[in-house]
C-alpha cells in the first residue's frame, strides 16, 4: 500500500463501509453485490487481454464473447433478479461496450413496456436466450430527436395482412443503432405508420434483419456497419436500408395502438405510452452519470494523493497535489456532485417503477411530468458528467492523457450520453414544455403537484422594483434546506421570466413556434434552474435520512459544497432575482473554500466508498493500493509497438534512408 494512501484513510472521519451500504441501500445490498463481484473476478474466462492495445475488430470479437459468455454465467449461477443482472452485468462487461446491450436495454424493454401478452409469449424468452439478438432502430440518417420527422415508412396491406416497410430516401435509413452493423438479427424498428391511406406517426414494429443460422441479411434489408466513432470501439453501430420489405401484421406492437386485419387504426389511450422505452433509458442514464463521474473522481483524486510535485513553501519536500486549493476547487465539488447524482438516480429508478406500475393499472396521471424530469435530467446530468471527467482528466495532468489512467475510455464511453436518447438541448425544451403548461395551469388559478410545485407558490415571488427581495438576509449558507429553498426561488423566477417572454414574442408575432424558437435560450435557461433545484432538493433531503452521525456530517458537507459552488457558478440569477445579495454571494466563494478545507481530510474514504474495484476502474492511476509508478512502467511494456526491439518500419523506411547518408 503507497504511504500516502495508507496515511490519507487513517485520516477518516467516519468509515466508508457504513457509506457504502448508504449507497447500495443496505448493508445486505452491499453483500450481495459483491458476492456477484466475486464470481466474476474468480471466474477464469473473465480474464482478457487490455483492450487499448487490441485493434477495432479485436475489440469488438472479444466483446462478443464476453456478451455471450456472461449470458451463460447469468444462467449457471442463477442470477435472476433485474437489479443483481445489472450489477453482474456492469461488472462483467466492464470497460468496453456491449455489443447486446441494446437487446437487454431497449429490445425487451419494448417488448415489455409495448407488446401484447402474445407477442411477449412469442419474442420475449427468445431474446432473453439471445436465440434472437434484438436492437433499437430509431435515429435515422437525416433525423434523431425530431422524432415526427423520420422518414421511414411501415404502408398495411390488408389483402396480405402485412406491413410493407421502406426506407424512400438516403437521409431515411436507419443510422446508429448499437448491435446493429453486425451483432443483432432482430430489430424493433420505428417507422411512419400508414393504414387506408392515412398517415397515424410512429409506431414500433418488430423486424427480422437477419437470417437464423446463416446471420446474412433476408431479402430487402441492407445492413452494415457506420464505421470508427470518437469512442465505442466494441460497438458495431449500425445502419439498415429496408427496400418494400413485408412483415406480418402481428409484428407491430399492439399493446397500446392497434391495426385490425381490415386496416382499421385504433389509438392508444395515450401518445406518451409509446415512449416508455425512451423513459426508461433516460431514468438509467442519470444513475449511469453518478457512476461514470464517480470512476472519474474516484482515480483523480487517489492519484492527486499519491502524485507529489511543486512546492508549497520554498524548501520543503513537494507535496501531495491533493493539498493544493486549486486541485481541490477542481475535484472536490465534482465529488460532491457525484454523491448528488447518485440520489437523483436511485429516486429516477424508484419513481419509474412506481409509475410505470401506476400505467400498468390504468392512471396516467403522472406520466407528463415523468416524461418531462427524465428528458432534463438525462440533459442536465449528462452535460455535467461529461465535462467532469474531462476536468478529472486534466487534473490527473499528462498521465491523464494516457490510456493508462482509464479516464479517455470513460470519457468516450460516457460522451455520446449527451446525444443519444435525445440531444440535450432538445430535451431541455421538452421538460421546458411541461413547464410551460404547469406556469399556464397556476396562472389560470389552477394548482400544480410534483416537482412543479412551487410553481403555485409565484404570486408571493413577484418583486416590485419599490419592494424589498423575497429574503436578502435570512439564507442560512450552512444549511441544506435553506439553500434548497433558494434554488426553488431561481427556478420559479426563471419559469416565469420564460414563459413572460414567450408570451411577449407570442404577442408581437403571431406564430407559437416562432415566438418559442425565439425564447428557446430563455427556456433551456428555466430547464437547467428546474433540473438543478431537484438535484438539490433530494441531496438535502436524502442527508436528513442518514442514521450515522458521521456519515451524516460528512454527507452533509458534500451537499453544502454542490449547493453553494452552483450558487458561485450562477451567481448571476441569484443577485439579478434578489435572491442573495452581493455580501451573501461573497461570503458563498468564501464557505467554500472553507468546505475544501474540510473535506480534504475525507477525501479518499469518500471516492473509497464508491466501492469499485481495480478491474472495474480499469486504470493505473487509481489503483487502490496506489502503487502507480510501477505499474504504469509495466503497463507501457505490454504496448504491441514494443514486442520487438527494432520494429520493422526502421528496416523498411528509416535503414535505406540512412544507408544513403
Amino acid at each position: 500500500m503507497n504511504p500516502d494512501l495508507r496515511r490519507e484513510r487513517a485520516s477518516a472521519s467516519f468509515n466508508p463501509e457504513l457509506l457504502t451500504h448508504v449507497l447500495d441501500g443496505s448493508p445486505e445490498n452491499t453483500r450481495r453485490r459483491r458476492e456477484i463481484e466475486n464470481l466474476i473476478l474468480n471466474d477464469p474466462d473473465f480474464q482478457h487481454e487490455d483492450l487499448n492495445f487490441l485493434t477495432r475488430s479485436q475489440r469488438y470479437e472479444v466483446a462478443v464473447k464476453k456478451s455471450a459468455s456472461m449470458v451463460q454465467k447469468i444462467r449457471e449461477f442463477g442470477i435472476s433478479d433485474p437489479e443483481e443482472i445489472t450489477w453482474f452485468k456492469k461488472l462483467h462487461v466492464i470497460n468496453f461496450v456491449e455489443p447486446m446491450n441494446l437487446n437487454f436495454s431497449m429490445f425487451i424493454p419494448t417488448l415489455l413496456n409495448q407488446g401484447t401478452t402474445a407477442q411477449q409469449e412469442k419474442w420475449l424468452r427468445p431474446a432473453k436466450e439471445l436465440q434472437i439478438i434484438g436492437t433499437y432502430a430509431q435515429t435515422e440518417l437525416g433525423h434523431g430527436t425530431h422524432l415526427r420527422g423520420l422518414e421511414t415508412t411501415a404502408t398495411y396491406d390488408p389483402e396480405t395482412q402485412e406491413f410493407i416497410l421502406n426506407s424512400p430516401t438516403v437521409t431515411s435509413i436507419k443510422w446508429w443503432p448499437g448491435g446493429l452493423g453486425k451483432t443483432s438479427n432482430h430489430a424493433i424498428v420505428l417507422a411512419q405508420l400508414y393504414t387506408k391511406g392515412k398517415c397515424y406517426g410512429l409506431h414500433a414494429f418488430i423486424v427480422p434483419i437477419r437470417e437464423i443460422g446463416t446471420h446474412k441479411p433476408l431479402p430487402g434489408i441492407t445492413v452494415g456497419d457506420i464505421g470508427p466513432k470518437f469512442g465505442y470501439d466494441e460497438m458495431d453501430n449500425g445502419y439498415l436500408k429496408m427496400d418494400h420489405y413485408r412483415i406480418p401484421r402481428e409484428n407491430m406492437l399492439m399493446k397500446y395502438a392497434q391495426v385490425k386485419p381490415d386496416g382499421t387504426y385504433v389509438k392508444p389511450v395515450s401518445n406518451k405510452l409509446t415512449y416508455g422505452t425512451m423513459v426508461f433509458i433516460r431514468s438509467f442514464l442519470v444513475g449511469e452519470a453518478a457512476r461514470c463521474l464517480a470512476k472519474a473522481c474516484t482515480i483523480a483524486i487517489r492519484y492527486s494523493a499519491v502524485r507529489h510535485q511543486s512546492e508549497i513553501k520554498p524548501g520543503e519536500p513537494e507535496p501531495q497535489i491533493l493539498d493544493f486549493q486549486t486541485q481541490q476547487y477542481k475535484l472536490f465539488p465534482l465529488l460532491a456532485t457525484a454523491y448528488a447524482f447518485h440520489f437523483v438516480g436511485a429516486y429516477m429508478k424508484e419513481t419509474y417503477h412506481r409509475i410505470n406500475e401506476d400505467i400498468g393499472h390504468g392512471d396516467l396521471s403522472e406520466l407528463p411530468e415523468l416524461h418531462a424530469l427524465t428528458a432534463g435530467l438525462k440533459a442536465f446530468t449528462s452535460w455535467t458528467t461529461n465535462t467532469g471527467i474531462e476536468a478529472c482528466r486534466m487534473a490527473c495532468g499528462g498521465h491523464g492523457y494516457s490510456h493508462c489512467s482509464g479516464l479517455p475510455n470513460i470519457y468516450v464511453t460516457f460522451t455520446p450520453t449527451c446525444t443519444f436518447e435525445g440531444e440535450n438541448t432538445v430535451m431541455m425544451l421538452q421538460t421546458a414544455r411541461f413547464l410551460m403548461k404547469s406556469y399556464d395551469q397556476v396562472h389560470s388559478g389552477k394548482l400544480v403537484c410534483g416537482m412543479v410545485s412551487y410553481l403555485n407558490d409565484l404570486p408571493s415571488q413577484r418583486i416590485q422594483p419599490q419592494q424589498v427581495a423575497v429574503w436578502p438576509t435570512v439564507v442560512d449558507l450552512d444549511s441544506p434546506d435553506s439553500l434548497a429553498e433558494a434554488y426553488r426561488l431561481r427556478a420559479a423566477r426563471l419559469v416565469e421570466i420564460a414563459a413572460k417572454n414567450l408570451q411577449t414574442e407570442v404577442s408581437h408575432r403571431k406564430s407559437k413556434e416562432v415566438a418559442w424558437n425565439l425564447t428557446s435560450v430563455d427556456l433551456v435557461r428555466a430547464s437547467e434552474a428546474h433540473c438543478h433545484y431537484v438535484t438539490v432538493k433530494l441531496f438535502s433531503e436524502q442527508v436528513l435520512k442518514i442514521q450515522d452521525k458521521s456519515i451524516q456530517a460528512v454527507l452533509r458537507n458534500l451537499c453544502l459544497l454542490y449547493c453553494l459552488y452552483g450558487i458561485s457558478q450562477k451567481a448571476g440569477d441569484f443577485l439579478q432575482e434578489s435572491i442573495l445579495t452581493d455580501s451573501q454571494v461573497t461570503r458563498v466563494h468564501q464557505r467554500i473554500k472553507e468546505l475544501l478545507t474540510v473535506i480534504r481530510p475525507d477525501a479518499v474514504a469518500l471516492v473509497d466508498a464508491f466501492d469499485f474495484q481495480d478491474v472495474s476502474l480499469g486504470s493505473v492511476l487509481g489503483r487502490y493500493d496506489g502503487n502507480v509508478y510501477e505499474n504504469l512502467f509495466e503497463w507501457a511494456k505490454n504496448s504491441p509497438l514494443n514486442k520487438a526491439e527494432v520494429h520493422e518500419s526502421f528496416y523498411k523506411h528509416l535503414k535505406p534512408l540512412q544507408s544513403k547518408l
